[in-house]
């Protein structure tokens, strides 16, 4: 009995302790209150005014609400450290700093990769070498870009498929931005018998050329020999064209070979088929008209004998 009332007396008398404590601490408890609405009020004016500052700055709209809520976050924190001092609650704020730092720690080793992508869509974001609707080439991916975010880079390729493609992998190698400037020069390569008269087949080019679709007229065309090929002698045709879509250049380059098969057609240009000389002497270099005449005349010897 007398164990159960010195429970008792120690239960109650513990409780008359957090009484008094508790009212000793209405004070602060009211201070902290008020701080903890006076950082809500001040961290939501600040964010909105942020907004307005970065909007004009930055077009990046996931850029500029990352740095936002950041800033807000981060003040809510300061503030919340605030209220923890007032209720004296110092050795929680040490605490919660080091539980912090800790975990920060452990989630940077498990989340790298996350980290390394969206560190990666923040330099894309501040840097801006592309953006939503260029036609660009990268990690063997070509097609136009649909969306930038903070973590994957959207790309709609040319044959419908799209592909989400991180941040890192575009960061890291290099990017082919087919929309920046606005046009783009095609390289066509033809070839001629080696019996033409290959300036005139230049000139026939050149005027073959002027009208191409999307050709930029304040470019020349450009025919150039390269190479003497197995059957024919190589040239590139070269000209640009405006650009915005892939289909530019697809119906441009078709236009273009129409239009020389035409030229050639009516100037009597011939383009030849691959041809192949059959060799059948030992050492090479005889051809076959005079390897089947000396036939010819060994049946002939043996007919007359």
């Amino acid at each position: 009995m007398n164990d159960i009332n010195k429970a008792i007396d120690l239960l109650l008398g513990k409780l008359q302790n957090w009484g008094e404590h508790l009212i000793l601490m209405l004070p602060n408890m009211a201070v902290a209150v008020i701080l903890i609405i006076i950082t809500l009020v001040v961290a939501r004016f600040i964010r909105n005014g942020l907004d307005k500052v970065i909007g004009r700055i930055s077009h990046s709209a996931a850029l500029n609400n990352l740095i936002s809520t950041i800033l807000y976050i981060a003040l809510l924190a300061v503030g919340f450290f605030f209220v923890l001092s007032v209720l004296q609650l110092d050795k929680v704020v040490i605490s919660l700093l080091a539980g912090v730092g800790i975990i920060g720690l452990a989630l940077g080793f498990a989340f790298q990769d996350i980290a390394a992508n969206f560190i990666s869509g923040v330099i894309i974001a501040v840097q801006k070498p592309f953006g939503v609707g260029d036609m660009i080439e990268t990690n063997d991916y070509f097609g136009v870009i649909e969306r930038v975010s903070l973590r994957t880079l959207d790309i709609r390729q040319t044959s419908g498929e799209l592909v989400k493609l991180p941040n890192k992998m575009v960061f890291e190698n290099p990017v082919t931005n087919y929309s920046n400037g606005g046009t783009r020069r095609i390289d066509l390569d033809v070839g001629v018998s080696y019996g033409e008269d290959l300036e005139q087949v230049q000139q026939i080019v050149i005027v073959a050329l002027q009208d191409v679709k999307n050709r930029v007229k304040t470019r020349d065309i450009e025919v150039m020999y390269d190479a003497f090929g197995d059957s024919s002698i190589n040239f590139k045709a070269r000209f640009w064209i405006t650009y915005t879509r892939q289909v530019d250049f697809v119906s441009a380059k078709s236009d273009a070979i129409i239009k020389i098969k035409k030229a050639f057609d009516a100037n009597n240009i011939m383009i030849p088929f691959p041809i192949r000389t059959l060799d059948f002497g030992i050492k090479g270099g005889e051809k076959l008209s005079e390897h089947l005449e000396q036939l010819q005349n060994q049946v002939k010897d043996r007919s007359d004998k």
